[in-house]
């Protein structure tokens, strides 16, 4: 009997939505932390840095470790501390004599999960037997937007008709999640090697192929390009249309979100009639055009239209730029999707740095902060019509 590998591409579709629910439920509740605890606002926003620096740490080691434990240990590795750090945010403050040290360990057990959900389930994927490998990839991207979407939703519902006081009830119902996709790879059937051992890049050799390179600043590109956007959505919604900060964050972060992941859609279900390179390229020209008009337009409603373009334009990248280093890096292995996730995570921390410290520059003038971010697209755009032109690897 063949192996059924819907379970297991379902299966990581849900992956991506516990990595969206450890991502963004804790930010939630910074002030109720604050108010609660009584921790200072700059150590409770500390723990977001610290979520990704840890997730950053977890993409550089697992090239070296995930191969030996294996594909099935480490993903029910990743689920396990996703749920145990969700689990312990809700009692861990209470128990400790320091409050903040109660979540900031809640915190690292999670990030484990994230660093690994992000090196784990793309090569998975791309190792189930699909006849389009770059539909799949984009579908399985958009479930990331879609958990965005469901965590800030379904939170603010729960808060308002239930209590935010109640918090810790809806951590212990989100930890629910990853416990159940605990089970489902435990049954899910995977390839256990997508690359054979013998036909795989070491890491030295890996870092020899010139275009492994050009896919890294790809990728710092791609996330830079995303979050420049999407960490200040909220803030310059706020800004500009003068509105709470619930409000903004559902006018700002949601509404870029929800364009991301259907861009993310679109190319899943139509994928197979459509050019990857032309489709990413149109969406960096689209993205330009989107910072463009964000941090240049007269009116707030239109700047705002710019972040909805910007969540459209760059759905693709990420998603993209893994497909494209996998079908040119055949031998890359668990290493090159480890590489690519670090280097995309690099960029998800210095597009929103860039946006700051030039908004800061500027008399906290977020728009300069927001023009000066269009690098990232434009440096991918050089990159995509540079390749094209001299027909190498990133056009074959």
């Amino acid at each position: 009997m063949k192996p059924n590998y819907k379970q297991t591409i379902y299966a990581c579709f849900v992956g991506y939505i516990v990595q969206a629910i450890i991502n963004n439920f804790a930010p939630l509740l910074f002030l109720t932390f604050q108010s609660s605890y009584g921790i200072s606002l700059s150590k409770i926003t500390a723990l977001v840095s610290i979520n990704f620096c840890l997730q950053l740490l977890i993409d550089l080691l697992s090239a070296g470790f995930i191969d030996k434990l294996g594909y099935r240990a480490s993903v029910l590795a990743a689920h396990v501390t996703s749920a145990a750090g969700l689990i312990s945010l809700a009692f861990l403050p209470e128990l400790l004599p320091d409050p903040f040290v109660g979540l900031l360990i809640s915190v690292m057990i999670y990030a484990v999960g994230g660093g690994l959900l992000e090196v784990l389930i793309s090569p998975i994927v791309e190792s189930c037997p699909t006849d389009n490998k770059e539909k799949a990839m984009s579908l399985l991207h958009s479930f990331y937007c879609w958990g965005h979407v469901g965590v800030v939703l379904l939170s603010t519902l729960f808060f308002v008709t239930i209590g935010i006081r109640n918090w810790k009830f809806l951590a212990l119902l989100w930890a629910l999640i990853p416990i159940a996709n605990t089970f489902a790879f435990a049954k899910a059937p995977l390839v256990s090697h997508f690359v054979e051992e013998d036909q795989k890049f070491g890491i030295k050799e890996l870092f020899k192929q010139k275009v492994f390179w050009l896919f890294m600043i790809m990728m710092l590109c791609s996330g830079a390009s995303e979050q420049a956007v999407s960490q200040w959505a909220s803030t310059f919604a706020e800004q500009g249309l003068k509105v709470s900060k619930t409000v903004g964050d559902l006018a700002g972060p949601m509404l870029f979100a929800i364009m991301m992941g259907l861009s993310r859609l679109y190319y899943g279900k139509f994928g197979d009639k459509i050019d990857l390179k032309k489709f990413m390229l149109a969406g960096t020209v689209l993205c330009i055009f989107s910072y463009l008009v964000a941090s240049l337009s007269p009116t707030p409603v239109l700047g705002l239209i710019g972040c909805g373009l910007c969540g459209l334009s760059v759905g693709i990248m990420w998603p993209g730029t893994f497909s494209m280093a996998s079908a040119s890096l055949k031998r890359g292995g668990t290493a090159l999707f480890a590489f690519l996730a670090l280097a995309g995570d690099l960029g998800c921390s210095s597009g929103p740095a860039v946006v700051g410290l030039v908004s800061a520059a500027t008399s906290d003038n977020l728009r300069m902060g927001i023009l000066a971010g269009t690098a990232f697209p434009v440096a991918l755009a050089v990159i995509l019509l540079s390749k094209r032109a001299k027909k190498e690897a990133l056009t074959q």
